[in-house]
C-alpha cells in the first residue's frame, strides 16, 4: 500500500538545482530540534542563501507519524553540508536543544521519538529505496557535521555544531530490513 505524503513544496523549491534519481545515494536522519511542524515549515521558508533558497530537508515527519514532502527528491535541499548533491534529507519533529541549541548546559536531547513517526520513517525508507536505484546509505546528521562552535553561554567552551538525529535515535530498529548502511564518523 502506497505511504500518505503530503506534497506541500517550500515556495523556492523551482530554485534548488535538479538532479537524477540515480545522484541520490543517501538518506540523512534530522531532528528539528524545533517545537512543532509549523515552526519547522517557518525554517525552511526562510531565504538564508543569494540562490533565494533556504535550508530544509526533502520529508518532514511528524510526532503522529504524518509525512510531509517539502522538496521533491529529484531537487537538491540544502540539509547537510557537503553532502547534499547526493543525498535526501529526513527531518523528523523533535525538541532536540531547542530553544538552546548551543548553550552548553543544554546539550542533552530528552524527547524519544515516537513509535508512530519511527513506524512512518521505516515505511518512508522502503518506498525510497524503490524509487532511487543508488540509494544504499543512512546516516545521522551529527555523524556528517561534525562542526563545533563557541558556546553561547560562553565562548571558551566548544559544542557541537549538530547532534541529531542525538542519542535517543533507535538506530537498530531503523536499520532492520532497511537495506541501507549507515556511514558514521570515526569516534562516534
Amino acid at each position: 500500500m502506497p505511504l500518505t505524503i503530503v506534497d506541500q513544496p517550500l515556495p523556492y523549491v523551482s530554485l534548488l538545482p535538479e538532479r537524477p534519481a540515480s545522484a541520490v545515494e543517501m538518506v540523512v536522519i534530522h531532528c528539528t530540534e524545533l517545537p512543532d511542524l509549523a515552526v519547522a515549515r517557518e525554517y525552511g521558508e526562510r531565504v538564508l542563501y543569494d540562490s533565494g533558497a533556504g535550508a530544509s530537508g526533502h520529508f518532514y515527519i511528524d510526532r503522529d507519524g504524518s509525512i510531509h514532502q517539502y522538496v521533491p527528491g529529484t531537487r537538491v535541499a540544502n540539509h547537510v553540508r557537503g553532502h547534499n548533491p547526493h543525498s535526501i534529507g529526513i527531518e523528523l519533529v523533535n525538541l532536540g536543544r531547542y530553544p538552546h541549541w548551543w548553550d552548553s548546559r543544554h546539550q542533552t536531547m530528552t524527547e524519544p521519538y515516537a513509535p508512530a513517526q519511527l513506524a512512518a520513517l521505516r515505511a518512508l525508507l522502503a518506498q525510497l529505496r524503490l524509487q532511487y536505484p543508488n540509494l544504499r546509505q543512512i546516516a545521522g546528521h551529527e555523524d556528517l557535521d561534525t562542526a563545533r562552535l563557541p558556546a553561547s553561554n560562553d565562548p571558551s567552551l566548544e559544542v557541537a555544531r549538530k547532534l541529531d538525529p542525538g542519542p535517543l535515535f533507535p538506530w537498530p530498529e531503523v536499520l532492520e530490513d532497511s537495506g541501507l548502511e549507515r556511514i558514521t564518523t570515526p569516534g562516534r
